[in-house]
């Protein structure tokens, strides 16, 4: 059994294909590059330079390799930027997996796990997000995973594809040093960029309705989340059903300032974080039940906090001493 990773050169999609190395499961990985690095594919695991969007690739890839699955996790992932490019994120997202589900139906390919995200909700309301708190997405990026989520039922309706989207919400920490976050705009690495080169860290806004003024956040351990990826497989793979959509949340989830001071007891690098001005749109608190994914995808939060800055920490230092990407 051979399973395709889309974005599998990507720090998400790269610490799925070991997990599923680890499993036992093959896999071949599809990535443009775009924003991964191929040094971060295993030299024994076969790798296709193409983008999603190029379905006659994709198509003989699954072929000659005999794919019974796909995880999905390819995708333009910067929501910010998004609101920038539209036109962009859609072709990326949303033209990218309708191409990439005519391929799997000229192949015979028949199952798929999506790499959705807590960006659907947009600014939700109650204290915990589960999977039926409505979906408000604020940015072409969140819309766009969405509708990715609404092609794939449709695709399932008309084919009985197998499909369920896994909600990421913050994906953070490394599952083995080899392999880090290089994102420029999510929290870990921006934070730990800023002291490597001497600076310090900012927190925008300390005035939220929260227990220590600023934005409660979730946060799980990229480990833990392709974990769960392999259990999705191996259900369809066995034949089994899973639900639609899946949150992979914490259920308690941390602040900012929490962060902060992790990452200053990790590091061992003493410092205070300025306070900024608040970010438009950003809500105090978004955190989310995970009740439903550990009933189904042995989903659970096998590290905590400091687990996640320590990880993520070494990742980055071992990047910075020895760059290859």
């Amino acid at each position: 059994m051979t399973w395709m990773v889309t974005g599998g050169a990507g720090y998400i999609g790269s610490h799925v294909v070991r997990a599923f190395a680890q499993a036992g499961i093959d896999v071949v990985v599809l990535d443009s590059l775009e924003s991964g690095h191929r040094e971060f594919v295993p030299p024994d695991v076969p790798f296709v330079h193409a983008n999603v969007t190029d379905t006659d690739v994709v198509r003989a890839t699954l072929r000659e390799h005999q794919v019974r699955g796909v995880v999905h996790v390819a995708g333009f992932k910067y929501a910010g930027v998004s609101v920038q490019r539209p036109l962009h994120t859609y072709e990326q997202n949303v033209t990218g997996t309708v191409h990439l589900l005519a391929a799997m139906a000229d192949a015979g390919v028949d199952s798929v796990v999506f790499s959705s995200s807590a960006a659907v909700y947009g600014t939700p309301d109650g204290d915990l997000v589960t999977e039926a708190t409505p979906t408000a997405p604020e940015s072409p990026y969140g819309e766009s995973k969405l509708v990715d989520e609404w092609v794939l039922r449709a695709q399932s309706r008309a084919t009985g594809l197998r499909q369920t989207s896994l909600r990421y919400f913050n994906v953070v920490g490394s599952g083995t040093p080899e392999l880090y976050d290089t994102s420029p705009h999510n929290l870990f690495p921006k934070v730990f960029k800023t002291l490597t080169d001497g600076g310090v860290p900012q927190i925008n806004g300390d005035d939220y309705a929260t227990p220590d003024g600023t934005p409660l956040r979730d946060y799980v351990h990229v480990a833990d989340l392709a974990h769960s990826h392999v259990v999705a497989a191996r259900t369809f793979a066995a034949g089994g059903h899973l639900e639609d959509v899946y949150n992979l949340g914490s259920g308690e989830g941390a602040s900012v300032r929490e962060i902060m001071s992790t990452m200053a007891a990790v590091t061992g690098i003493d410092f205070t974080p300025t306070i900024g001005t608040r970010r438009a749109g950003d809500p105090a608190r978004i955190v989310a039940s995970g009740d439903l994914a550990a009933r189904d995808l042995e989903w659970r939060m096998r590290h905590d906090l400091t687990d996640m800055v320590r990880s993520a920490w070494d990742a980055w230092m071992r990047a910075v001493d020895s760059p290859t990407p």
